[in-house]
């Protein structure tokens, strides 16, 4: 399947005023206040409708296999569901890849919105030519009132209010780093390092050709950040790159990651931006991923360069 082909046909609807949310748990658990959770979708004008895996536990994940897959497909086929809004990550995406009904999703397409564990999920829905979204999720950023433009970033994007040709903001006092200048277009790919590595060799498998990789992660040492980057690089998956957009690594500055990204990354000839506050970090800035975005790293801007949604 040629991706680049299918995006333009696959895109979903921006999510409208009064818009129904769905809420579903593809990966670990949560103690979620329910109430809390309808109010702030009421605030802000939205309908929301929390799927069973949302209140589920079954040791380290949000019910079983067949629940959350259940879920995730029923949000998907539901016509009254505008969007689909994880609840957490933790563990338990990669464990569906394998039952994914990926024609039914693709005959579907809404605005899927999440991070870290659910990088597995992101990366089958855009190797199949649909576009994502890697931002906040309910439990720990939406309801964790974490600073904006955590929720700010995610409602712009979502509503269809960032169009081609514009800049995805990023917070003005998070200062980024032009670690090798340039500029590169292609389709921004990518999401939690850990979970890209995790996923080689599964119909998750990153295909980094002709894009713009975006990396982000937690409680990872600068040693196996190094060890992450160096797999990728042994399996081949950073040829082809046009470029990379570094996101937050929670305790390693960027100014300590510059070698590593510099030995990894300089001799591909491809721009290298650092810094950006996406991921497990506040704020948490969204990103569209499969959209074609071109990186200026000396300029220190991400720009769009398609629509998110059909017109």
């Amino acid at each position: 399947m040629n991706c680049a082909e299918t995006l333009e046909s696959r895109l979903p609807k921006a999510l409208s005023a009064e818009g129904c949310i769905a809420v579903v748990a593809p990966a670990g658990p949560a103690r979620l206040d329910v109430q809390k959770a309808q109010r702030w979708f009421a605030e802000r004008g939205y309908r929301c409708k929390l799927y069973p895996s949302v209140s589920a536990s079954e040791g380290y994940l949000a019910g079983s296999d067949a629940q959350r897959l259940q879920d995730l497909h029923d949000a998907f086929a539901d016509p009254a569901i505008d969007a689909i809004l994880c609840m957490r990550g933790g563990y338990g995406s990669m464990r569906l890849l394998d039952r994914l009904d990926l024609d039914l999703i693709r005959r579907h397409p809404k605005p899927f919105v999440g991070y870290s564990d659910v990088t597995a999920l992101h990366t089958v829905f855009n190797r199949a030519g649909l576009l994502t979204f890697h931002g906040a999720m309910l439990n720990a950023d939406l309801l964790g009132a974490k600073q904006q433009p955590t929720e700010s970033s995610f409602m712009a994007q979502l509503g269809g209010h960032v169009r081609q040709g514009d800049a995805i903001a990023h917070p003005a006092e998070f200062p980024l780093s032009c670690v090798v200048p340039g500029v590169g277009s292609g389709r921004l790919l990518g999401g939690n390092l850990s979970m890209l590595g995790a996923t080689l060799g599964t119909p998750a498998e990153l295909d980094c050709e002709g894009a713009i990789l975006f990396i982000e992660d937690v409680n990872e040492p600068l040693y196996r950040v190094d060890r992450l980057l160096t797999q990728l690089r042994l399996a081949g998956k950073l040829q082809g790159l046009k470029g990379v957009l570094v996101g937050d690594f929670a305790g390693i500055t960027v100014a300590a990651m510059t070698p590593l990204l510099l030995e990894i990354f300089g001799p591909l000839g491809v721009p290298v931006l650092a810094g950006w506050r996406s991921g497990h970090c506040d704020p948490n800035v969204c990103l569209p991923l499969g959209a074609r975005v071109i990186l200026d790293s000396a300029r220190q801007t991400l720009v769009l360069g398609q629509g998110l949604f059909k017109a």
